[in-house]
């Protein structure tokens, strides 16, 4: 980080002061030996030491002046740029959100999944004015339930309207699917929210050929394991077995660490309200070189608008 310039080679129009400085001093030494010649003895004795040097400084300001505009509008023209939060941009960030048969488990209130969705509500109201938003769900396959959009509200709709289904867990398509519309406006940073209680055990891609495919587009995966304290019972077997609810926080950690993103563990609504609160603060914006030329134009102008006043003003310098 730090200032650099887009046109630096314009930098070397500097190399015009130093000659510009020389020749004023060459001009104010001619000058100053014509008023010895022809000005009168009397009225140089008259000047005070005081007044010559007051005279002195008021005389050279308008070429101070002069050279400070000239100095600000070349590096303006050379472009300086400073990193800047990327905020014009914004972030594209997607939310693969599981919706299988498992999710409609009532450790959380009133199920899973209405907790899920309130927190992503919650994560979608959090969202800065420029990023775009799009929402995955995922159960024994993926489907789009929001395109990417920037407009929040649209999008918190689309997140009430989904509804509960009771297929298995395809973790590997809803996050290829995630990723793919994250890719669907460029030049934007893209990152993927995975929020899953299972197992993947349906689908026709792998989460290890989804991270492959994250890591191809550069795109993070923050990855929200969804499960309970105590073990929670989804139903029984043919046997009368019990079948409990499985969380694969080995997997999950993995898609988080492989792209660079982070992994959350919720235990109840509670836990999972605070991750999505949090998370978009935890999302590691782009820096992008901002120009700051329009800064140094004005600048100049400035100065040329107090230089004009040095000359023509009140206490202006007769040259």
């Amino acid at each position: 980080m730090g200032l650099n310039f887009g046109e630096p080679l314009v930098l070397l129009l500097l190399l015009i002061i130093p000659p510009l400085l020389w020749f004023y001093l060459l001009y104010c030494r001619k000058k100053k030996a014509a008023a010895l010649k022809f000005s009168a003895l009397s009225f140089v004795k008259a000047a005070t030491d005081k007044n010559k040097r007051s005279l002195k400084l008021r005389a050279h300001l308008p070429f101070v002046l002069i050279t400070i505009a000239l100095v600000l509008i070349i590096v303006g023209l050379a472009d300086p740029l400073i990193p800047w939060k990327q905020a014009k941009e914004g972030v594209n960030v997607v939310l693969a959100i599981d919706d299988s048969g498992s999710m409609q488990a009532t450790d959380y209130h009133p199920t899973r999944l209405e907790a899920a969705k309130s927190a992503a509500e919650t994560l979608i109201s959090n969202l800065n004015l420029k990023d775009n938003v799009g929402i995955v769900i995922f159960e024994s396959g993926a489907t789009t339930a929001s395109y990417l959009t920037p407009f929040k509200d649209k999008a918190i709709d689309k997140t009430r309207g989904i509804e509960q289904r009771t297929g298995r867990t395809a973790m590997g398509d809803g996050l290829t699917l995630a990723i793919d519309m994250a890719t669907s406006i460029p030049n934007k940073k893209k990152v993927v929210i995975l929020l899953s209680d299972g197992v993947n055990n349906a689908g026709v891609v792998s989460p290890q050929e989804a991270v492959l495919f994250a890591k191809t587009n550069k795109i993070q995966v923050y990855a929200v394991g969804l499960g309970s304290e105590a073990p929670v019972v989804l139903g029984y077997d043919f046997f009368g077995n019990p079948q409990y609810a499985e969380l694969d926080e080995a997997t999950l950690k993995r898609i988080a660490a492989d792209t660079g993103g982070m992994y959350y563990k919720s235990v109840n609504e509670k836990t999972l309200d605070e991750i999505y609160a949090n998370i978009g603060e935890h999302i590691e914006r782009e820096w992008e070189d901002t120009s700051i030329k329009d800064w140094f134009f004005v600048a100049a102008f400035i100065v040329l608008l107090v230089n004009v006043y040095v000359i023509y003003g009140k206490y202006r310098v007769v040259v």
